[in-house]
């Protein structure tokens, strides 16, 4: 790749020319700087490029800690379309969440980093709300394609909702806990709705 013109590249350092070398390199910055504190013409100059290269990869400074959030949001699209019909809705959420939410070990560090981030850093958790609702409308098409119902109806935005907020709390003992395995812990925390909420075969037992 010619390198353009702008902020001339850290020495010895290779351009990074992908979505997740960029987020990579600004983690890093985020880390020894501070959010707040490294502005994008850091962030390009030290991944080794321009600043028009920078903005073509991402909208915003905000953007970068969701690294390649386009590509989980596929996979998780495309887990949940696989899905056994025969499976239940609450099963075959928790299996494919915890299948896309299962990173090499080589990207476990950064994405430890990368939600940490993520949940701490206020302008960034703002931001999150955009990032979530993507995320949300992937659950709920598929719960509304199960039930037959529209993708607005309450049972599937609810569903959606619960989903995210299983994902974050089990996000969050995992950034506590550096020992913790977060497959356990998303497994955890699904087990823990079923057992408050009396899901038994795929549906919460009427006590009324």
């Amino acid at each position: 790749m010619t390198q353009e013109s702008g902020a001339p590249p850290r020495l010895g350092r290779t351009p990074a020319t992908t979505q997740r070398e960029i987020s990579r390199t600004a983690i890093e910055l985020f880390l020894e700087r501070g959010f707040e504190e490294t502005f994008v013409d850091d962030i390009a100059h030290a991944a080794g490029i321009s600043r028009r290269t920078f903005f073509r990869y991402f909208p915003s400074k905000n953007d970068l800690p969701w690294g390649e959030f386009d590509d989980l949001i596929d996979a998780l699209r495309q887990r949940l379309a696989a899905a056994n019909p025969e499976t239940s809705i609450e099963a075959a959420l928790r299996q494919a969440i915890i299948e896309v939410n299962d990173y090499p070990e080589d990207e476990r560090v950064y994405h430890r980093h990368r939600m940490g981030l993520l949940l701490t850093v206020p302008s960034l958790a703002a931001h999150s709300t955009l990032r979530y609702a993507a995320w949300r409308q992937v659950v709920a098409d598929f719960v509304a394609d199960r039930r037959g119902e529209s993708v607005g109806s309450l049972a599937p935005q609810a569903i959606a909702w619960a989903c995210l907020g299983l994902c974050i709390s089990a996000y969050e003992q995992w950034l506590a806990d550096d020992v913790s395995d977060l497959g356990d812990l998303l497994r955890s925390a699904f087990a823990a709705a079923g057992s408050v909420f009396g899901v038994v075969g795929g549906h919460a037992e009427d006590n009324g």
